[in-house]
């Protein structure tokens, strides 16, 4: 890219230097700001990473535990118990320990893990859209509103810089030509 795409196109003057600068401080804070989101966001990505992995090993283990269950009863009441539950079960409930807790359901326990997993990689989606986002954000104040800015600044300080020797310069040619004058008049 040429030295003209790289820096803003501005008048080189000593506010706009100022403008500049301030600016820069600006993206300079943005920039540390954002890093610091995308660094929280990450953790908070890595803890909902370990959550899932969790859930779907739990997930297994119930799933397995139900399908064992499942197994049994297909044993003792034959292959048929599909018909023999329909006919003796009138409405579904949970039977109760006599101490008033229900008792383990396999098949509840999964549906809860379901939901939950679900829940959690939803939540996973979203982080990892949010992340891909401020991390592009920080990117570009990393990789192209910062250095354009940089850029913008040793422009108009190197024009001032001109501008304060022509004017150095001029001074001197002009004390030149009144000494000049100065020695002819005496």
């Amino acid at each position: 890219m040429s030295g003209q795409s790289q820096r803003l196109n501005v008048v080189p003057t000593v506010t706009m230097l100022g403008v500049m600068k301030a600016r820069l401080v600006g993206a300079t804070r943005g920039h540390a700001l954002l890093k610091k989101k995308s660094d929280a966001l990450t953790v908070q990505f890595r803890q909902i990473l370990k959550k899932i992995v969790s859930t779907k090993e739990s997930m297994g283990d119930i799933m397995k535990t139900s399908s064992f269950a499942l197994t049994e009863a297909k044993y003792v009441a034959g292959e048929n118990i599909k018909h023999i539950v329909q006919e003796n079960v009138q409405s579904a409930a949970l039977k109760r320990r006599p101490a008033g807790s229900s008792m383990p359901c396999g098949i509840c326990e999964s549906i809860e893990l379901l939901v939950e997993l679900a829940t959690l990689q939803t939540s996973f989606l979203t982080l990892d859209e949010a992340i891909k986002t401020t991390n592009r954000r920080v990117n570009a104040l990393e990789n192209v509103v910062k250095p354009r800015l940089e850029n913008t600044i040793t422009y108009i300080k190197g024009e001032l810089d001109e501008l304060e020797r022509e004017d150095f310069f001029r001074l001197k040619k002009i004390q030149g030509y009144k000494e000049e004058r100065g020695r002819e008049a005496a």
